[in-house]
């Protein structure tokens, strides 16, 4: 089982977790199991950017992401060579270490 590691954030996870996750899960939906609540305002359809996260280790091991996922991801708040959607990328079989970024382009959370 992949392990996923999630870098310490101010409001969602702040003490950092590390987890195991099933290949083929997303990295939001490993993250809203245990406990972190990344902002997906769109409900996982990849029509937003709130689910932005950069995969610090492991990027190469995500399938690539399509031109959808792209265009949405031109639109995120601190885009980085290793960032994602979330609710798009799916583990694949090696460990990753994920960022949250601090801030999304939404003005107000969703809190689901």
């Amino acid at each position: 089982m992949p392990k996923l590691v999630f870098l310490p954030h101010q409001e969602l996870c702040p003490n950092g977790l590390e987890v195991q996750a099933q290949a083929g899960e997303t990295i939001l939906d490993v993250a809203l199991k245990n406990g972190i609540h990344i902002e997906h305002a769109c409900e996982k359809s990849c029509a937003c950017t709130t689910c932005h996260c950069v995969v610090r280790e492991g990027f190469d091991s995500l399938e690539e992401s399509d031109e959808l996922e792209d265009d949405m991801l031109d639109k995120a708040w601190g885009l980085e060579p290793e960032s994602r959607l979330s609710c798009q990328a799916r583990v694949a079989d090696e460990d990753l270490v994920v960022e949250i970024p601090r801030y999304t382009i939404n003005q107000v959370s969703e809190n689901h």
